[in-house]
């Protein structure tokens, strides 16, 4: 006697076979699309890689008459190149050992590329402000701006103190006023809130006069401190809405358990919500710094004559000659002044790619 077990011969490798084409091809449609975002996103990064690109080489490569278009060109042969192949190795490989790996072999292909192709013009003579306090003056013959140019130090100086006292005010100003809108309901809160909004609504280029007549009456013209306080400001309704986002996003429980557990408010506050919203700080951190760091209109508005250089000002002078620009040193000043917004960024991003609205840690 036969036993029909109705199964039908060979219907567990069919199954098999359909499941292993089906899991091909959405692997290829998912290799398809990411493809497809990587390329869109090299097409509309390019324009700016490019001019960021132009603004190093031609620091490295300009002389006094000028620099030439094909040393452009065949410097961004071989940069584009390079960082177009880093992001997409950087994107389909995790581990760090091999990032390291392909990132150094990337920079010394990228380094022999232009010793061969530009390295007879490389010089480092447009970067001599940096030695010279003098040479902007020199170039340009006269005084600039009414008074002394200042050295590039100086302003120098002078930007990093006002986007780090900035960024101070900000971070704590908005993270406790943050907590407080998300934990606790007062008369007004609601209202607060919307005109929070509705001040982030008018540009702040419409209050230069206004303001200015109140630094003016405060004594604080021709000070850091007027720019320092008017930018963090105007910033803060944006932080405060970030960081009560953050707040709002960490479980009330895991705080009630520490108020039971003994802890004050303060000490739940301290050692237990702010571990949750760090990320939030951070960012919070590296909008306020870099707001500072390139803020001219406000620091320009608020000062008369030459009382106080920054680098944006600096960098705006070093431009602005009617007899002729230096491209060369104001390309070489742009690089030196665009490298600590680079370099805060490079050791933040970590925590800015992987930023979510608070969380538990387990």
């Amino acid at each position: 006697m036969t036993v029909l077990t109705g199964e039908v011969p060979g219907r567990e490798e069919s199954q098999s076979t359909n499941w292993e084409r089906l899991a091909s091809r959405a692997a290829h449609q998912r290799r398809a699309k990411t493809g497809l975002i990587v390329a869109f996103l090299v097409v509309i990064s390019v324009p700016v890689i490019l001019a960021y690109f132009w603004m190093i080489v031609i620091s490295f490569t300009a002389k006094t008459g000028g620099v030439e278009a094909a040393i452009l060109w065949r410097a961004c042969a071989v940069l584009v190149p390079a960082i177009v192949v880093y992001s997409v190795a950087h994107m389909q490989f995790r581990a760090p050992r091999a990032r390291a790996l392909i990132a150094t072999v990337i920079a010394v292909l990228t380094l022999v590329g232009l010793v061969i192709l530009v390295g007879g013009d490389i010089h480092l003579n447009n970067y001599r402000f940096l030695i010279h306090p003098n040479v902007v003056e020199e170039i340009r013959g006269a005084a600039t701006a009414g008074g002394q140019f200042p050295w590039v130090w100086e302003a120098f100086g002078n930007s990093l103190l006002l986007a780090s006292m900035q960024t101070i005010i900000a971070v704590g100003v908005s993270t406790v006023a943050g907590y407080y809108l998300s934990r606790f309901a007062f008369a007004g809160r609601a209202g607060f809130l919307q005109s929070m909004l509705v001040l982030q609504a008018f540009p702040a280029i419409t209050l230069v006069i206004p303001i200015f007549i109140i630094v003016y009456w405060m004594g604080l013209l021709n000070t850091l401190f007027a720019p320092m306080l008017v930018i963090t400001t105007l910033e803060l309704p944006f932080f405060i809405f970030i960081m009560k986002g953050f707040f709002d996003a960490v479980p009330w429980d895991i705080e009630m358990s520490a108020l039971t557990d003994g802890a004050t408010r303060r000490q739940a506050f301290r050692l237990v919500v702010l571990p949750q919203v760090r990320v939030g700080m951070i960012a919070i951190g590296v909008f306020a710094f870099i707001k500072g760091w390139e803020e001219y209109v406000f620091v320009t508005a608020l000062r008369t004559g030459s009382s106080f250089w920054v680098m944006s000002t600096y960098l705006y002078y070093v431009a602005d000659d009617v007899m002729g620009v230096d491209y060369g040193l104001v390309a070489a000043v742009s690089v030196f002044y665009v490298l600590p917004s680079l370099l805060l960024y490079v050791f933040c991003q970590k925590y800015l790619t992987q930023m979510t609205l608070g969380g538990v840690k387990g």
